[in-house]
């Protein structure tokens, strides 16, 4: 053997034995000298029955162990008290624990610890140094019982019985404050009675923890506040809410607390119950995001219950037998930014007995949810105590269901595609809000919301605004692309659907004065079909007369169909109708007037006008009324019963009737109408106007002929108290021209043995002596070929309607026709001539009350003689005045 060598093992043993003795040495000072050591260098008191330390591999095995601060009141280390039946410790830094006051280890084992823990101060923030660090990469626990309290003394964690292994366990006050008060690799744990105080508002408090194969049990969850609700809002008047959560039982498994994330998989929540205090407090946007990051692989909810209160502790919202299953479910950085602060691959949810109370109370009796379709049964809307003004509803549906095409959010806000959309047996009430709505309004979180189909089926829904009901009954529809868009520049929502099929039964519309009713309504956006038609009046002719403070028709309307083809956008912002064909067929309409109340005051436009200021663009190509029946009644204040006018076999054609909004379509309206006037002649008229000329001029014409003059008493006789006794009238021609300020044109008028009789106020006697003069200046016969007369500076009040202009200008035509041309010297002369007839009869009264007087006054035969001769006097006077 070489003599390096020798030497080198030599040396080698000398080294050997020295740490075998250096070895023995410090174990003999250890447990001699350490307590006093640790007592003189470090800030707490030890005492221990028994130690050993390996000094070559930095194990450390004790038993018997007590711990003590030496100044409980030092709050800049952490504190420890207590006692530890077994202490075992693997590759402890022996130098730093001593020199640099570090403690370090790989493995820590304590047996039936008993320990009360007053965690450091936080990290200095300016220095960024830890004060008095304890690092564990591997701790186990055996039927420990430890509390843990804040530097402030405030109890922060205990728990008793626990066994516990970690790895790589941290645990300082900085985590309570920035991140996770406790984060671990691996984990095994049981233990009891758990409560846990993260901060001054709230308790966690837990029955039993107990892990198995990376399996978690946790009985007896409860989040708890700490504070009365009423002296939460007191001290935290800016928090919005207030939360208590209980779950008697949850599993999960493979759970992971690292820095600021937790990860755990297939958790389990068996019947959690949570309550949500609100305070009506709008929580404050905060600009720095969350670090916090949960990642729950699989998360169950069953039985759950929810109650969410309001700030004046009623119940907003509760919701029984909630389930739950979410696959990935995660939280962090990204998913905090979004409206649902949340990530999910996929879910299911369903829920019982959901009622949520506010000035719509909603109730849900079951819901079932997917990511692509969900399900809802007996839900039912009523009306809050709030409700008042405001939109509402009172209805039920058995059963709404839904599947989704794709759901995302654009600028927080929600863009929902739905491939379709099922509403089965509405029935109830919806209430309109009062006045227009404010469009100007921001549409909130909808970006956008497309459903591609909806239907709605076997439903009877009432629509009350104003109270103005407008029913629909067995109501079955199907609307495909319904858009619901921000309207232009952000203001607003633009709607519109792209097609809609409609079909009602016994559809009813009630306003002030009508009930509205509809046999069977068929609409889409290329047809409709309206049966058996009819607007009936709620109120008697009298009543309404009463109930109206100027001037209004009063109508009682029916149709047997109505039918019109073309097509129309009836529900977005840019409407619009172009009809080719609109059909009324069987039509019986009266209309009545009264001229009892006041004159409308306001000025009436003609029909181009009215058209005209039509918002939409309006096109009807053609349009028809066909076998039906018009009937126009108007009374006066002197009348006895209305007059009347009964148009029969009515016929109509109207082309073009439209608003002038459509470009290339043509804006004349023609109208052509063929009857039977009075039952008893056939009328024929021809008019027409061009909507888009601003100037509203017209033209009318038409003709009646063989109309028996007794034809028109109905009309005439009530209040102008004068009927035609005698006479035909053989043909009638108008032909006018006019425009908002008045018309002209020409009148013919061929007739024969025209008499009339004038009648005294009850319609019944005839005034003979009347009738005598009046006639002597009426033109019974017109001649075989009369000529036209000149209807001309018939000037219109604008107050009054079209039709008022018209018979004016028949009026002008008649008066020429039957009195003259000379109508003012002729209506002079009748005046006089009945001025004159009232003079006689004046005279003859008084002849009378002479004769009288003249009886009872003279009776002797002398006497007889004078009042002969008096009367032949008295006659001759008045006979000369009454010729003259």
């Amino acid at each position: 053997m070489k003599k390096w060598v020798k030497k080198l093992l030599i040396g080698f043993g000398i080294f050997a034995v020295l740490l075998l003795i250096a070895n023995f040495g410090l174990n003999l000072w250890l447990k001699t000298q350490l307590p006093d050591y640790i007592k003189n260098h470090s800030d707490y008191k030890v005492s221990y029955k028994t130690l050993d330390i390996d000094l070559g591999t930095g194990n450390i095995f004790a038993t018997g162990i007590a711990v003590n601060n030496k100044d409980p009141q030092n709050n800049n280390v952490i504190g420890l008290q207590g006692t530890i039946d077994t202490l075992k410790i693997s590759r402890l830094g022996i130098y730093d624990a001593v020199f640099n006051k570090k403690i370090s280890s790989s493995d820590l084992l304590l047996a039936r610890p008993c320990l009360n823990v007053t965690l450091a101060k936080p990290v200095d923030r300016k220095t960024g140094k830890k004060r008095n660090p304890v690092l564990f990469e591997n701790i186990r626990i055996s039927n420990g019982t430890i509390t843990i309290f804040r530097h402030t003394r405030q109890k922060f964690l205990s728990v008793q019985e626990l066994d516990l292994l970690v790895e790589n366990l941290q645990m300082t006050e900085e985590s309570v404050e920035n991140k996770l008060p406790v984060v671990f690799d691996h984990y095994s744990i049981k233990g009891k009675n758990f409560f846990f105080r993260p901060d001054n508002v709230y308790a966690i408090t837990i029955g039993s923890i107990h892990t198995t194969n990376g399996q978690m049990s946790v009985v007896n969850f409860k989040l708890v506040p700490l504070l009365s609700f009423a002296r939460f809002k007191k001290f935290y008047p800016q928090k919005a809410r207030l939360f208590e959560f209980s779950i008697p039982r949850m599993d999960f498994k493979d759970i992971v607390l690292n820095k600021n994330k937790v990860s755990l998989a297939n958790a389990d929540f068996k019947s959690p119950v949570l309550t949500v205090y609100n305070t009506g407090i709008k929580a404050k946007k905060t600009e720095k995001k969350s670090d916090f990051e949960v990642n729950l692989e699989n998360v169950k909810l069953n039985n759950a219950v929810v109650y969410i209160n309001k700030p004046d502790g009623n119940r907003l919202l509760s919701a029984a037998h909630l389930n739950l299953n979410i696959n990935k479910l995660m939280f962090n950085k990204d998913t905090s930014e979004r409206v649902i602060p949340i990530g999910y691959k996929d879910f299911t949810f369903s829920g019982k007995d959901i009622v949520y109370t506010d000035h719509q109370n909603i109730n849900i009796g079951s819901i079932a949810l997917k990511p692509t379709n969900g399900e809802l049964r007996d839900i039912s809307l009523t009306p809050g105590n709030s409700a008042d003004g405001k939109t509402n509803m009172g209805i039920k549906s058995d059963h709404i269901a839904f599947h989704v095409n794709k759901l995302d959010f654009i600028d927080k806000k929600l863009m929902l595609d739905v491939k379709d959309l099922l509403i089965e047996n509405v029935n109830g009430t919806l209430h309109g809000r009062e006045g227009k709505p404010d469009v100007s309004k921001k549409p909130g979180i909808i970006h956008s919301l497309i459903v591609r189909k909806a239907s709605l089926k076997n439903s009877n829904i009432t629509y009350d605004k104003g109270k103005q009901p407008l029913s629909f009954h067995d109501l079955n529809a199907t609307f495909n692309d319904i858009e619901l868009i921000p309207g232009p520049n952000g203001k607003g929502v633009s709607f519109q659907v792209k097609n809609y099929f409609l079909t009602t039964r016994n559809f009813a519309y009630k306003t002030r004065f009508y009930n509205i009713n509809l046999g069977l309504l068929k609409l889409n956006k290329n047809r409709i079909q309206a049966n058996n038609f009819a607007m009936k009046p709620l109120v008697s002719r009298a009543q309404f007369i009463k109930m109206i403070p100027v001037e209004r028709d009063l109508y009682d309307l029916k149709a047997g169909q109505i039918t019109a083809e073309g097509n129309w956008e009836l529900f977005s912002q840019h409407k619009f109708v172009n009809a080719s064909h609109v059909t009324i067929q069987s039509a019986d309409a009266n209309i009545f007037r009264s001229k009892i109340p006041k004159d409308d005051p306001k000025i009436k436009a003609l029909y181009s006008k009215m058209l005209r200021s039509v918002k939409i663009p309006l096109t009807i190509a053609d349009m028809d009324l066909k076998n039906s029946i018009l009937v126009y009644e108007e009374d006066t204040p002197e009348s006895m019963g209305p007059g009347k006018l009964t148009f029969s076999n009515f016929n109509m054609n109207v082309k073009n009737l439209n608003s002038a909004k459509t470009k290339g379509k043509p804006t004349k309206v023609d109208i052509k109408i063929n009857c039977s006037f009075m039952n008893l002649a056939p009328l024929s008229v021809n008019w027409n106007f061009d909507v888009a000329d601003q100037n509203d001029v017209f033209a009318i014409s038409g003709r009646i002929a063989g109309l028996p003059a007794k034809g028109i008493n109905p009309f005439i006789r009530p209040y102008l108290h004068v009927t035609a006794t005698e006479g035909t009238i053989q043909e009638l021609l108008f032909n006018f021209k006019g425009n908002p300020a008045g018309l002209h044109g020409t009148f013919n008028m061929k007739h024969k043995d025209l008499k009339i009789a004038v009648l005294n106020k009850n319609n019944h006697e005839k005034k003979g002596l009347l009738t005598a003069v009046v006639n002597v200046f009426l033109k019974s016969d017109s001649g075989s070929f009369p000529e036209s007369v000149t209807v001309e500076n018939v000037e219109r009040d604008p107050t009054k309607s079209f039709f008022n202009l018209f018979w004016k200008g028949i009026e002008q035509g008649l008066k020429k026709t039957l009195i003259g041309a000379n109508v003012e010297k002729t209506e002079k002369k009748v005046k006089n001539a009945v001025s004159s007839v009232k003079e006689m009869k004046e005279s003859v009264r008084e002849i009378k009350q002479e004769i009288k007087n003249k009886t009872t006054t003279s009776p002797s035969r002398e006497s007889k003689k004078e009042k002969k001769g008096f009367l032949k006097g008295l006659f001759k006077k008045k006979k000369d005045s009454a010729t003259e």
